[in-house]
């Protein structure tokens, strides 16, 4: 409880400022009472607490796991001694499946699947909304961890992984584009993005020549960008099957 009093604080101060907003507009700019004012306050209590737990969840557990698993796979006792970057499939399969489940259970992404399917009128499952979703980050990360492993500049990958972005853009059906660029957005979110940065931070820690700043960070940006790509290339698939059926 004593190593959780600053935390509370410091999260005190980080929602003090969405209560302000909300509550300023609805006094001050629409001048209307707050409907229901005791359950909005014990609302943003239940939000002040959750985050903090939340925070100091990942402090104290998933950080520190992420990093422990980047040391024991990129260990000389498990890879040997002068591996190249063949040795290090372990490495690549554990982020692919970091990916994967991470983004499945992703509450946001979640969220946007079911109102996709709403809107959609049933056209977009939801399963397979989420499932093409985590397989694009899955891939990315892997991808972005071969990278720390090489060494190679994110740059290359990033300009490379838009380019293709803009090319299906222009050839994907125009009604999945917004939502496919909404995608890449939710899975960088609560879940997903504490255990990936974890493990690219790992990664640049352990292997020698890596800088953590440099090269630990940038496992995100594959993250992001992947989705939009697997969605886009979904959207292609089905609209290619459907027209060749009809």
């Amino acid at each position: 409880m004593v190593d959780l009093f600053q935390p509370f604080v410091d999260m005190l101060w980080d929602v003090a400022p969405i209560a302000s907003v909300l509550f300023g507009f609805q006094l001050l700019i629409l001048k209307q009472k707050i409907p229901h004012l005791k359950q909005v306050i014990i609302g943003f209590v239940l939000v002040w607490i959750g985050l903090t737990l939340f925070i100091a969840g990942l402090e104290k557990a998933l950080f520190p796991l992420g990093k422990l698993m980047a040391n024991q796979l990129t260990s000389p006792d498990f890879i040997g001694s002068n591996a190249s970057w063949e040795d290090y499939y372990w490495v690549y399969i554990f982020a692919f499946a970091v990916g994967f489940s991470t983004t499945i259970a992703e509450p946001s992404l979640l969220a946007v699947a079911i109102k996709a399917h709403q809107v959609s009128g049933g056209s977009i499952k939801t399963w397979s909304l989420r499932i093409t979703v985590a397989v694009g980050v899955a891939v990315g990360i892997s991808l972005g961890s071969y990278r720390i492993v090489t060494g190679i500049p994110i740059h290359y990958f990033i300009i490379t992984g838009y380019a293709v972005v803009l090319i299906q853009t222009y050839f994907a059906p125009k009604s999945i584009i917004a939502l496919a660029y909404d995608s890449g957005g939710v899975t960088t979110s609560t879940v997903t993005v504490p255990l990936v940065a974890a493990l690219g931070l790992g990664l640049a820690s352990t292997i020698e020549g890596r800088n953590p700043i440099i090269d630990g960070f940038g496992l995100i940006a594959f993250a992001s960008l992947f989705p939009i790509m697997s969605v886009l290339a979904y959207a292609q698939i089905t609209d290619f099957l459907t027209r060749r059926k009809k």
